[in-house]
């Protein structure tokens, strides 16, 4: 149920729950990098050079941080808000993902010494036993999924690196390391880092062999108190007819929503205005509206809210009403000034727009 399938897509989530803890982590600016390792013997081992997990007891519990985390459920949102990010299906931690594991090692690295522990099916076999010495701190997590739960037990090198892929693109300073070590002679490796944020994310998105109409992908992020949370968009338009707009709260995918809502009324108002001050739409034609701006775009809207609201039945739909507003006003301001700056660029971008409308 937490993790929404035995097949891939289920082992693929078991990953992203043990490395969520990881990533927020580094992002918070305890660590500088998380490594994922598919092993040779079927595991993943999730390593990172951050605080490393508490080994002292934590709350009411009796137990130490670490079998709390890997033994006790986990809910609600992470308390740095919009600075945490959910990379699995809900959030729960990786207690399921140990409850889901035959075998499961956490290690510790904290205060010079190395502490280690060994579950199984979720359980703990073995107390917290400090193992050596270390000269670094961080957290090693490596799991090896229950194979009489699990219709298979081979991960996707290439789904897995779509996702780490997606998150460095959508936090500029992340990066995450993923290597391939199951098949001897055949390793992979991938780094993912990405100085330019949702810019690059747009330059992945279009295909090499499409025209940009305009080569300067147009962004910009901005924080605004009304909405609790700060917008990065990057968009740009190519010679193509196919719409390619990517959302996201709180660096999680969605399929729609307030901000997604916000991103296209708010560029279809500074189309709508530029072209009216052009000439290129008379009085009698109808403003554009936000579904009809699309054609030859790829954009990409991501938003990272203190407290998101996720609708719909999987919770991949933001329903924060403050966002769309917000970020209308941003997109039409920003889009509005380019247009402004690049008058070239914009009557080519918005013939194409209005010919789509006429033709359509």
């Amino acid at each position: 149920m937490y993790i929404g399938s035995t097949g891939e897509r289920g082992l693929l989530r078991m990953v992203f729950e043990i490395a969520n803890r990881a990533v927020n982590e580094v992002l918070a600016g305890h660590g500088s990098c998380v490594n994922v390792t598919l092993t040779p013997d079927g595991g993943v081992r999730v390593a990172d050079d951050g605080r490393g997990v508490r080994i002292d007891e934590a709350g009411d519990s009796g137990m130490c941080g670490l079998e709390a985390l890997l033994t006790r459920f986990q809910t609600g949102p992470g308390i740095g808000g919009r600075h945490d990010v959910t990379l699995g299906f809900c959030g729960v931690g990786p207690f399921v993902v140990n409850a889901l594991s035959s075998r499961m090692t956490a290690e510790v690295r904290s205060g010079g010494a190395r502490w280690v522990q060994e579950y199984a099916r979720g359980v703990a076999i073995t107390l917290l036993a400090e193992a050596g010495t270390s000269t670094g701190s961080g957290t090693t997590i490596t799991f090896w999924p229950d194979a009489d739960i699990f219709e298979a037990v081979e991960f996707s090198f290439d789904g897995l690196a779509e996702r780490f892929r997606e998150l460095a693109l959508l936090n500029e300073g992340l990066e995450i390391s993923l290597t391939d070590q199951r098949r001897p002679g055949e390793s992979r490796a991938a780094r993912f880092r990405y100085p330019d944020g949702a810019r690059d994310f747009v330059a992945l998105l279009d295909e090499p062999e499409e025209t940009p109409v305009h080569p300067h992908i147009i962004g910009f992020e901005r924080e605004d108190p009304r909405m609790a949370g700060t917008v990065e968009v990057a968009l740009r338009w190519r010679d193509s007819q196919e719409e390619r707009i990517r959302s996201f709260a709180n660096s999680r995918p969605t399929f729609g929503g307030t901000h997604e809502r916000g991103f296209r009324d708010g560029a279809a108002a500074a189309v709508t205005a530029y072209a009216r001050k052009q000439g290129q739409l008379t009085t009698a034609d109808p403003d554009l509206e936000g579904d009809r701006i699309g054609e030859g775009l790829t954009a990409v809207v991501s938003v990272k809210l203190d407290h998101p609201e996720f609708e719909g039945p999987i919770r991949d739909l933001l329903g924060n009403a403050a966002v769309r507003v917000c970020i209308e006003e941003a997109v039409q301001q920003h889009l509005g000034r380019w247009l402004e700056e690049h008058p070239e660029r914009a009557a080519v971008v918005i013939g194409r727009i209005i010919n789509g409308v006429r033709r359509a």
